[in-house]
């Protein structure tokens, strides 16, 4: 088997631009998703889903703006100004330090103004414990030899097993032909010795391919570097092998909590009690037929006492 290959994405350096969503789609053939302007973000696509592989987020952070009334002074000026604090630079008004940041109490005409924006390439996990492996009844879903895991829309009968079962909710069908579609990490193109679109695409490197160990240790040291400036939230997410799902192909530096950027704080397999389900199961269909067995035997001996 090759050596396993993914993603670190770095939210830190992401400008928002979605040409990854652009190369992803042009690469692999994805339809658009609607074109929906939902007027509560920049974000066009919303979600990842059938027909978008690649989804950016734009997260809005808010915080409250003080009003200050600022008095003229002896010499003249503007007398009774109304001056909204600026969001900005430590000890601004609506700044970071000041009372209108996050631990200021605010403006007393309840107005927020918009802090900074979070932006995030969103993407399949390609978990090291894939539970929509584990489901599928027709082997449509398999894993390549770069430990990524791939659908193949020939096989998939559309059952929608695997949706349900994607601890990050990824995966999902298309309503033209009820069949399930994803991100396969450009599997064709790492056939080929290139590297997925969307990689290729991202002007910042907010995208970065490569083996999954370099990746790690690289993030790792990202992370120390981000929080050495001041960036304290910074966090890998994703990146533990040890986690719920055993580690992510495809693993991001946050800058926030998971659920800030919609991801769940602690994934786990949805498949982990199948085993013991199965066993289970098991030991009660031989209990159960166990006692068939000894009904009737016993119905069969009354019989022959009567007689």
């Amino acid at each position: 088997m090759a050596e396993r290959m993914g993603f670190f994405t770095d939210t830190s350096v992401c400008i928002g631009c979605k040409a990854c969503e652009v190369a992803c789609k042009e690469w692999n053939d994805v339809p658009d998703d609607g074109f929906v302007f939902r007027a509560t973000s920049y974000d066009n696509t919303g979600a990842l889903g059938a027909d978008s592989w690649r989804h950016v987020a734009f997260i809005e952070q808010s915080r409250p703006i003080r009003r200050e009334r600022e008095q003229a002074g002896p010499e003249g000026g503007l007398d009774g100004l109304d001056v909204l604090g600026e969001l900005g630079g430590p000890g601004a008004p609506g700044g970071s330090d000041g009372p209108g940041g996050p631990g200021g109490p605010g403006g007393p005409d309840g107005q927020e103004g918009v802090e900074g924006w979070l932006m995030s390439s969103d993407v399949c996990k390609h978990c090291t414990h894939a539970a929509c492996l584990d489901v599928c009844p027709t082997g449509a879903l398999f894993r390549t030899e770069f430990g990524t895991v791939v659908v193949q829309a020939d096989v998939c009968n559309g059952c929608g097993y695997c949706v349900p079962a994607c601890p990050y909710g990824v995966i999902d069908r298309r309503e033209r032909d009820g069949r399930a579609f994803k991100c396969t990490m450009c599997y064709d193109r790492q056939l080929g010795g290139l590297e997925p679109a969307c990689a290729k695409a991202c002007p910042t490197d907010s995208i970065q391919f490569g083996p999954l160990d370099e990746l790690r240790a690289r993030a790792e040291e990202r992370v120390e570097r981000l929080r050495g400036e001041g960036r304290a939230r910074a966090r890998l997410y994703g990146a533990d092998p040890d986690d719920g799902v055993g580690g992510d192909g495809a693993f991001f530096l946050l800058l926030d909590d998971p659920e800030v950027y919609g991801l769940p704080p602690d994934p786990v397999v949805t498949t982990r009690d199948l085993p013991a389900m199965w066993r289970w199961a098991a030991g009660a269909a031989l209990s159960l037929a166990g006692a068939v067995a000894v009904s009737f035997a016993t119905a069969g001996r009354g019989r022959g006492w009567r007689r």
